[in-house]
């Protein structure tokens, strides 16, 4: 593939909901450019886009595609990216490299959740974008009532670029309203048509807004359009576009990627209104410097210092590590040594290519605006920053959201602990929207996701790149004890069996405080001797490891030593200790011990008519509302509190309450009784558990 000039190159995302044809979209697009010479079905498990194993079992992408495509002596970069929420990470990584976006809409069921995270995706980045709505060749399509929910749903930027010829089963074409010409499907391809008479009513009205909005984008069309001159196809263009790069003018298209109704219009459109590398972010990205924690700006220009952002990562256990970049600025070039900036190691790109799904494009160079991709980098990873290593600069991550749903892993066989360690470590590196945690308290591994599909590709890929094998289950609660009332107990350990005695006697008041642990000693003439004090302080810590209702960890107790007794040849360090531990268990048994549990913080993010559902559902997992606050994305903010226990599936349940559309963030914000009938329930499993 040859080098192109900024100017004729655009980095476009393919959003939308699971099922809306992206990936079809994709094959269209490779096989109308000659690309291919023939169209692979996602059914059939032979796409370009959606090589991976994974993806071709599950019949869905799991990660986003490159596709580079040549075509008019222009230049695309179509990110595929996947459909289900799980793969937001993938989504989020995408949309850091494009200047525009393609929300693929399935015409035969309207707006789906996926559609209006796409659209909120954008807007928040202030995203060109244009809409295609798909399928149009489906039975029971109504493009009318589609186009009403559309500009219901998103306002008054909603403009038909295209109008259908035909519905459902009788769909053959479309009229573009901006260059008033017909286009009908001939049973092969799409050919230039005059207008069907029928549909110039249709036509004008739609026509005569989009001049409206043309003259909208510039005081001189403006006057021009009062005074009642007719614009010329190049100000149309020119005024269409500045709308669309401005955010307020979102075209909507119409077509099928199955039949290839409506491609060359789009990749048109594409061309036509989405910026160039070069007019997104004024040509300018903002940076560090990673020594100085100075900001830097760096213009996107070949002949400015090399610097380039990691947005994605594959790892093949066979072929090793890929790292895609999009370079900001220089020029990419086969044997650069480099340094990222994020890692602060030394790089060198031995290797540099284009990838087309899994192949690989052999080039000599890539320039600013476009992306390439390397091999075999020895430190980089997702997010970081490669660059000059005389001028160095580092820009910001990708900003992944928490985990929303954590799972125990253990391996079946074994012996496989590191493996895993060690083989989720480099899907890491694939995919970071997933964390890896140990939990000291019980001792397990963590996987944390966003959700149970992730979960599942995750352990798949496990079993099938890298051999092993491992079980998932819910995790342990880390509940601790504590003590409500104040006991005096008496510590006695004596032992008089032959040999050398021990003996050890202590007087210690046990209750309770709001520090973890406290530690005193009211000692008076010597009944303890003073080297033995912190013998009976270290005694008490250790036995804070197991409390005496279900073995978990002590907190918020306070021991002060009152008094005790000494032997002067048998009492020793070891001998006071003991005494400490025996009176630590008799201090507990009296001073009614209590079992605490983890409370969540939680912040749920909900359209206003979930609200019932969500309130309801909480108070059944003994929870409380705390407040709600209206969220800048039109969104409720629900702000609760409750039990960690209750909540280890909320991820799929909020899920299925909201269809998808609420999200939450949850940590832990302290501890609290158990109440009495849950804890006898608690506290029978956890003896069940620590027998096994």
């Amino acid at each position: 593939m040859k080098n192109y000039a900024v100017d004729k190159i655009r980095n476009v995302a393919f959003l939308g909901h699971g099922g809306s044809g992206k990936t079809t979209l994709t094959e269209a697009l490779l096989y109308t450019t000659n690309v291919t010479t023939r169209m692979g079905k996602v059914d059939d498990g032979n796409t370009v886009s959606d090589y991976d194993k994974e993806e071709i079992n599950r019949k869905f992408s799991i990660g986003t595609s490159l596709i580079p495509i040549e075509w008019n002596d222009h230049k695309y970069n179509f990110l595929d990216t996947p459909g289900y929420f799980d793969f937001v990470g993938e989504t989020l990584s995408a949309l850091r490299v494009s200047g525009g976006a393609v929300i693929m809409v399935d015409a035969s069921s309207g707006i789906e959740v996926g559609t209006e995270k796409a659209w909120n995706f954008t807007e928040k980045r202030n995203m060109p974008k244009i809409i295609f709505l798909n399928k149009m060749d489906k039975e029971n399509v109504n493009y009318v009532k589609v186009l009403k929910e559309l500009k219901d749903t998103f306002g008054k930027k909603i403009a038909p670029f295209c109008i259908p010829i035909g519905e459902g089963g009788d769909f053959k074409g479309f009229v573009n309203v901006v260059d008033q010409i017909g286009r009908e499907f001939n049973g092969t391809q799409c050919v230039d048509a005059p207008i069907p008479k029928d549909m110039e009513a249709k036509v004008k009205p739609i026509r005569d807004w989009l001049i409206e909005a043309v003259a909208e984008s510039d005081e001189e069309l403006m006057m021009k359009y009062f005074e009642g001159e007719t614009f010329t196809n190049e100000e149309i263009h020119e005024g269409l576009r500045q709308g669309v790069i401005a955010g307020d003018i979102v075209p909507v298209l119409v077509g099928s990627a199955e039949k290839r109704i409506g491609i060359h219009t789009m990749m048109n459109m594409i061309y036509d209104y989405f910026p160039t590398p070069k007019e997104m972010n004024d040509g300018v990205y903002k940076g560090t410097n990673p020594d100085t924690e100075e900001a830097i700006d760096r213009v996107l220009d070949d002949n400015e210092p090399f610097s380039a952002f990691v947005f994605k990562t594959i790892v093949d256990p066979f072929v090793g590590k890929i790292s895609l970049f999009k370079v900001y600025s220089g020029t990419a070039k086969k044997d650069m040594e480099i340094i990222n900036a994020s890692k602060d190691e030394k790089e060198r790109i031995t290797s540099l290519f284009l990838l087309r799904g899994k192949e690989q494009l052999e080039v000599d160079k890539v320039i600013a605006g476009d992306i390439g991709a390397t091999a075999k980098l020895q430190h980089t990873e997702t997010g970081d920053t490669l660059c000059d290593k005389d001028h160095p600069i580092k820009y910001t991550g990708i900003n992944m959201p928490r985990p929303a749903l954590f799972m125990a892993i253990e391996p079946k066989s074994k012996g496989d602990e590191e493996k895993i360690h060690s083989s989720l470590h480099r899907l890491t590196e694939e995919d970071p929207s997933f964390v890896l945690e140990r939990n000291k308290e019980t001792r397990q591994t963590l996987l944390g996701g966003q959700g149970s599909m992730q979960v599942q590709v995750i352990t798949s890929k496990l079993k099938n790149l890298f051999g092993v094998e491992v079980t998932l289950e819910d995790p342990k609660i880390a509940y601790r004890e504590t003590i409500k009332g104040v006991a005096t107990v008496q510590g006695k350990h004596k032992k008089q069996s032959g040999g050398a005695g021990q003996y050890g006697d202590i007087h210690v008041k046990f209750e309770p405080c709001n520090e973890p642990f406290i530690f005193e000693e009211k000692i008076f003439g010597g009944s303890v001797p003073r080297q033995y004090i912190p013998a009976v302080e270290k005694g008490i810590q250790e036995s804070l490891e197991h409390g005496v209702l279900a073995g978990c960890q002590v907190v918020n107790l306070k021991a002060t030593l009152l008094d005790g007794s000494y032997h002067p040849v048998d009492s020793s360090e070891m001998a006071f200790k003991l005494a400490a531990h025996l009176a630590f268990k008799k201090g507990m048994e009296q001073a009614q011990p209590i079992l605490l549990e983890p409370i969540t913080h939680v912040e749920i993010y909900i359209p206003d008519e979930y609200m019932g559902d969500i309130m309801g559902d909480m108070n059944r997992r003994r929870g409380r509302i705390l407040g709600m606050e209206p969220n800048e994305s039109g969104y409720q903010k629900v702000i609760a509190e409750a039990p960690q226990s209750e909540m280890f599936a909320y991820a799929t349940d909020l899920r299925s309450m909201t269809q998808a559309r609420g999200w939450f963030n949850m940590s832990v914000e302290r501890y609290e009784e158990v109440p009495m009938q849950i804890a006898l329930k608690i506290i029978e499993q956890v003896k069940k558990d620590n027998e096994k």
